[in-house]
């Protein structure tokens, strides 16, 4: 962060909600910058723990006398109108901002601000681009929604003028922010609550795409065909990629190997760039990698620094990631969430040598169930015994009253090896009293499902 302007009226910010991934990334970016930082949460978490013990003055639960002393409020899309540190910043005519509006704010102090977005991969792909970026000694700073071992978090202070940012569509959050460049994914069908419809989604990206600086680029699969049809409205710098059809970087020759990795040849602009391996699974991993190739060579990151970087990285956390074993049964978990994820993920999962699968989901947010339940039904099918649970309910209540045994019904249909267990800890039972050798269990959903993973796996390391 080379110009701190934008920022320049604000020595003190109180942070509402800090204990999130997004926000505990933006306290400590701002305090390796001199900012005094304070903030509070509802929970204690892992986040607020190490920011008190990097030295910030955490507090849990309300704590309006907090709010006196700032020259900025900020805080998150899930701190409703009523909070009383709201209540307390309004009545002392503060200075608020919502996190997205702030980030953006932050993404204007970076000449290069590098923003991923997709309906799906941004995080996966996010990492790839960071590591690279870490591996040719660009010391970036990076925003990544989840953990990502070469940064051990889920984000890295730098000191150029690189910022690396996973940049979310939902409540168009993207559109405060300030891009250099932007990689756009796909576009897909989602946060139906916000956007209603693939219409307004696709407009929502169209704006997006226009932010960029003159000087910048928009990086887009077009073998996503929404993805596609907006760049035709978009009159901009375009960089394409695919695998499925004529593109400034395409992917030929996949090959995947024992280890369910692939392999592929890149090609620009007709002539071959180089082969790239991955360490991580699926042919959609191949359109990431792509992306980050395409953002790297723009960024004219040498061609051997992208091939080692590729290759060493093995995924971000819960990204189709092996937690360990239950009786020598491999337990993954995948943070899918959208039906079109976990199609994916059981492509992935299929190439792995087992007996039979057994895919534990739980649905996030009662809209987006609503709204995919026939979707959902249809790709879990395909998984040999599914257990859905009771639907994690993030930020909603439940107006559609939805429940994942509308799912499960749905599929025992077509897969009667379907069933709705409402407790991870009978979940938990029931798969102890059910699998089998040779086996693979995976945990998929975007709440804390993975908790029942990491039960089976303490059971067998306590034995």
């Amino acid at each position: 962060m080379t110009n701190l302007t934008p920022l320049k009226e604000y020595k003190k910010i109180h942070m509402i909600g800090i204990g999130g991934v997004s926000m505990s990334g933006l306290a400590e970016h701002l305090t390796h910058f001199g900012f005094e930082i304070t903030g509070s949460d509802a929970h204690e978490s892992d986040n607020t723990c190490h920011l008190k013990e990097i030295g910030l003055d955490i507090q849990i639960g309300h704590h309006k006398e907090m709010v006196a002393s700032a020259d900025l409020i900020v805080y998150t899309a899930a701190i409703k109108e009523d909070d009383p540190e709201r209540i307390e910043a309004e009545r002392l005519h503060k200075k608020i901002m919502e996190r997205s509006e702030f980030l953006g704010l932050i993404t204007k102090c970076y000449q290069e601000c590098i923003c991923i977005s997709g309906t799906h991969g941004k995080t996966t792909t996010t990492s790839m681009i960071a590591t690279c970026f870490l591996e040719a000694n660009l010391d970036p700073t990076i925003e990544v929604g989840a953990y990502l071992n070469a940064i051990h978090g889920n984000n890295r202070t730098g000191n150029s003028d690189y910022f690396i940012l996973e940049a979310c569509e939902y409540v168009d959050s993207f559109l405060s922010f300030y891009p250099k460049t932007e990689i756009i994914l796909n576009i897909d069908n989602d946060h139906l609550d916000y956007f209603k419809n693939i219409e307004n989604i696709k407009k929502s990206f169209i704006k997006f795409a226009n932010r960029i600086k003159k000087d910048g680029c928009i990086i887009a699969n077009i073998d996503d065909e929404n993805t596609k049809e907006i760049l035709k409205k978009i009159d901009k710098k375009i960089i394409t990629y695919a695998i499925n059809q004529k593109a400034d970087y395409e992917a030929k020759d996949i090959f995947i190997n024992e280890e369910h990795h692939p392999t592929f040849t890149c090609y620009k602009k007709g002539q071959k760039l180089g082969t790239f391996s991955l360490q991580v699974p699926g042919r959609h991993n191949v359109l990431n990698a792509l992306a980050t190739i395409a953002t790297c060579d723009y960024y004219q990151i040498p061609l051997p620094v992208v091939q080692k970087s590729l290759e060493k990285f093995t995924g971000a956390k819960r990204r189709m990631e092996k937690i360990g074993t239950y009786k020598g049964i491999p337990v993954y978990d995948d943070y899918a969430h959208h039906p079109t994820e976990i199609k994916a993920t059981y492509e992935s999962i299929k190439e792995i040598p087992h007996h039979e699968t057994w895919a534990v989901f739980e649905p996030h947010t009662y809209s987006r169930t609503s709204a995919h339940k026939k979707e959902f039904a249809e790709v879990l099918k395909n998984f040999d015994h599914i257990i859905l649970s009771e639907i994690y309910a993030a930020r909603e209540e439940n107006k559609e009253k939805i429940s994942s045994n509308d799912i499960a019904v749905l599929i025992q249909k077509e897969n009667p090896n379907c069933c709705f267990i409402n407790s991870y800890e009978e979940i938990i039972q029931y798969l102890k009293d059910h699998v089998q050798k040779e086996d693979i269990i995976i945990t998929i959903g975007a709440g804390s499902v993975n908790q029942i993973g990491y039960a089976l796996i303490k059971e067998e390391t306590s034995n």
